[in-house]
């Protein structure tokens, strides 16, 4: 009997051994790329945390160098978060923060460098879009016009639409572009909340083109 059982369990000791040497080296593989990828993706998630506490400690220095109006402390601050953790959303952030500030201090070139940089490497399409209005409304402003229009042209997100109709209004007003100019500030005025105080301006803008985008809308509808 013993001898019997000893067969038998022989028999499965030989079975297990051709299944490993057929399927060993598959299933060790297998386990090992799963183990790697686990691996890897909590190292990912390790380092994209670390990133953003850095970019966190560094973007502190830029808001207490903005709050000081600290312009050079700003500007090394700024590139350091720009090239060190270009990713995260500190990075646009500081990048919109310095651009705004450079302009009210009368450094519009590099407002237009840093609001560029964000367009260029945000990762937030939000943020892009923002830069997209703010560096186009300048170069309105510097007459820079064929810019201006790339900027304004480039997708962005549904939400900034009508915002980007407002500006190209305004470019085509001052190409003498009067009918073009309704149809983007009606786009503009049809696009925005209701209740909106940025819609009346617009609405305003309308009516000096003697347009009414009430007795429009009323004209689309029926």
């Amino acid at each position: 009997m013993a001898s019997h059982l000893d067969l038998e369990e022989q028999e499965k000791i030989d079975e297990l051994k051709h299944f490993w040497q057929r399927y060993g080296d598959w299933i060790t593989w297998t386990v090992t790329a799963l183990m790697l990828a686990y691996a890897g993706w909590k190292g990912w998630d390790y380092w994209q945390q670390r990133q953003a506490v850095q970019a966190a400690a560094l973007y502190d220095v830029v808001e207490r160098a903005a709050a000081s109006n600290d312009l050079n402390l700003l500007e090394r601050s700024v590139s350091d978060i720009e090239k060190q953790f270009g990713r995260t959303t500190q990075a646009q952030q500081a990048a919109l923060l310095s651009a705004r500030l450079f302009l009210e201090g009368g450094q519009p070139e590099r407002a237009r460098q840093h609001w560029q940089w964000v367009i260029d490497n945000g990762q937030d399409p939000a943020y892009q879009a923002l830069a997209r209005l703010r560096l186009a409304g300048q170069l309105i402003q510097e007459k820079s016009l064929d810019e201006a229009r790339k900027v304004l042209t480039a997708t962005s997100p549904e939400a900034f639409a009508p915002l980007l109709a407002d500006r190209l209004g305004d470019l085509e007003m001052l190409q003498g572009q009067a009918d073009a100019a309704k149809q983007q500030y009606l786009k503009a005025w049809r696009g925005l909340d209701p209740q909106a105080e940025y819609r009346r301006l617009v609405a305003v803008k309308l009516a000096a083109l003697g347009a009414d985008p009430e007795a429009n809308e009323a004209e689309v509808r029926k």
